[in-house]
Order: structure tokens, then C-alpha cells, then sequence
């Protein structure tokens, strides 16, 4: 193996691996936000998929202090974002934001990978 060789097969085995989702600085904001507000630094936001919802499939988005066996991370201005690898080709390339207006307040997951969801906007498939 040449040095080249070497270096790259070092760099991949410490390279962590990643996940495809993308959170806009306001979700970022946000979901520091309420951390420090529970005065918590121990957590990371989860993002997953579950069987359910009228539509199939369900997201579900919440603050855990667990890292599971395959947990795949990224890192948001100091917040850390967790995918599980079953849920990881579900949200590949999902844009998570945060919306404030007078109609509607919370998150929201733009996933160009859902080929339908339910009026509700909670589950997808």
C-alpha cells in the first residue's frame, strides 16, 4: 500500500459518518433555544421515522440524550443532530426549518423524498 493509500484508508476509518439532513439556521436557533432553556447541553436533536400516520410513515423530531448503535451525526452551529440508520435514507437531503407566522408556528420537514403525505402533514410515504 502505497503512503497515499494509507493516509486515505486512515482519513475514511476516522471520518465520522454523516447523515443527509439540513437544518436552517432558524430550526438551528431554535432548537438551541429550547436546549438552553431546560438548561440542558447534554442532548442532541433526533430525527426518525416511524411506521404510522395516516399516510405510512410518520417523522418524529425530539431532543434525546442517547446515542444509538449506528446513530449517525451533524453537527449545526454547536447542535447536534442525530439520524438512526433506518431513518437516515427516509430523510436523506430533508430540509428541517422553523416557521413563526401568524398562521403557523413550529417545525417543519421539506423531504424530497416523500412521494405523498396526509393533509395533517405529519406522516408521509
Amino acid at each position: 500500500m502505497t503512503t497515499a493509500e494509507q493516509t486515505g484508508a486512515a482519513q475514511a476509518e476516522t471520518a465520522e459518518e454523516t447523515h443527509g439532513v439540513t437544518l436552517t439556521d432558524a430550526a438551528a436557533v431554535k432548537a438551541k433555544a429550547l436546549l438552553e432553556q431546560e438548561g440542558r447541553d447534554d442532548m442532541h436533536l433526533r430525527i426518525a421515522v416511524q411506521p404510522g400516520g395516516c399516510a405510512g410513515l410518520r417523522y418524529q423530531l425530539f431532543f434525546d440524550e442517547r446515542e444509538l448503535d449506528g446513530d449517525l451525526f451533524r453537527d449545526f452551529d454547536g447542535l447536534r443532530v442525530a439520524v438512526d440508520r433506518m431513518s437516515a435514507p427516509y430523510v436523506s437531503e430533508a430540509v428541517i426549518d422553523f416557521v413563526d407566522s401568524i398562521e403557523k408556528q413550529g417545525f417543519t420537514i421539506d423531504n424530497p423524498n416523500a412521494t405523498g403525505s396526509c393533509a395533517c402533514g405529519d406522516s408521509f410515504h
